[in-house]
């Protein structure tokens, strides 16, 4: 299972990965977001199982126990609710980014959200946005990256067009190193894109 603590120590000083929880199962990391709404922006929560895992266009997103990242963030960006899109995009990117800084693999981002090695989806990313009247919105970043999972973890459906990094590398991939590697390049790129942006624009 993966550790809070040694995570957060990996991270050093940050925004996004300040907090970080880990749970053993939740219906999704995205809804145990809302329920810690009010938490400083940068709150992560990973699941080690989902049991109502959620892609884009209400699809079932499949997540088999212990096999692979699935992780919210809570964000507050100062952007409009019309501009959720973006951050659907800088998470694709920089999952792809990451994962080919990691493994040399080559990636793309199929739009809006989707990562995929060749024909294969590896990772998905949902944004969820909530409107407040006083404060910049809130974002719920949900990503999931299929990580150790074999051939039968996938359902009949999915088997044709989705892969693991290991599926893919020819052996197993530790999930709390990539997890650090992620939120390090997560929180660098958002503060970037978002943060800095933000400034520039004053």
């Amino acid at each position: 299972m993966l550790d809070a603590r040694r995570l957060r120590g990996a991270l050093g000083e940050c925004v996004i990965g300040r907090e970080i929880v880990v749970l053993a199962t939740t219906t999704s990391t995205n809804d145990a977001i809302l329920q810690r709404a009010d938490a400083a922006e940068g709150l992560v929560v990973f699941a080690e199982h989902q049991t109502a895992g959620r892609g884009q266009r209400s699809n079932v997103w499949e997540s088999a126990a212990g096999k692979g990242l699935w992780f919210s963030i809570l964000l507050r960006p100062k952007i409009d609710i019309a501009e959720s899109g973006r951050l659907s995009t800088w998470a694709a990117e920089t999952v792809g980014r990451t994962v080919e800084e990691e493994f040399h693999l080559t990636t793309r981002v199929k739009p809006p959200n989707d990562v995929y090695v060749g024909d294969r989806k590896i990772a998905g990313v949902l944004v969820e946005m909530r409107a407040q009247s006083r404060s910049p919105h809130r974002a719920i970043v949900g990503i999931g990256v299929n990580v150790n999972h074999t051939r039968d973890d996938f359902s009949n459906e999915l088997r044709r067009r989705a892969a693991s990094l290991s599926m893919l590398l020819g052996r197993d991939v530790d999930r709390e190193q990539l997890a650090a590697a992620l939120l390090r390049q997560l929180d660098r790129s958002y503060a970037a894109l978002f943060v800095c942006s933000a400034h520039q624009a004053r």
